[in-house]
């Protein structure tokens, strides 16, 4: 309160409602900053399960055609691909799985001539581990 001939007027002075809206700026940024780290890990946790989704989907059909879907070239994984089609179609997955991030980021897939081997390369947005970081991550039966 200020006191005005006589009188009091009650009100806050422009420093205090500027030093309140600073406070309240730097929470703000603060809460933002943290809820973005959950975000990443929420899509990092994903892409985990969806790799994971995938390389079941891909045993169950080599253990229905004693190979695995034959990709000699590096296909990435739309559900419209033909390694997609091809699990989709003998019943391994109802759907394949696209990357959160996605065009940014993509899950791929490659196998050898024979359908013996295959790899499947994803990328993730911060460290989990020791061998899941960054895009060169492959993981092969």
């Amino acid at each position: 309160m200020h006191k005005v001939s006589n009188r009091f007027v009650k009100g806050f002075t422009l420093i205090e409602l500027l030093v309140v809206i600073a406070i309240i700026g730097i929470l703000a940024s603060i809460v933002l900053a943290s809820l973005n780290s959950a975000r990443i890990k929420a899509r990092d946790a994903r892409r985990l399960a969806d790799i994971d989704a995938i390389k079941k989907a891909l045993t169950l059909y080599n253990n229905d055609n004693n190979r695995y879907v034959i990709s000699a070239a590096t296909t990435t994984l739309s559900g419209a691909d033909a390694v997609s089609t091809a699990l989709i179609g003998a019943g391994t997955i109802t759907q394949v799985p696209a990357d959160p991030q996605t065009p940014t980021y993509d899950y791929t897939y490659r196998s050898d001539a024979t359908g013996s081997n295959y790899w499947l390369g994803f990328c993730m947005e911060q460290a989990n581990n020791n061998y899941v970081q960054g895009c060169n991550n492959f993981f092969r039966p």
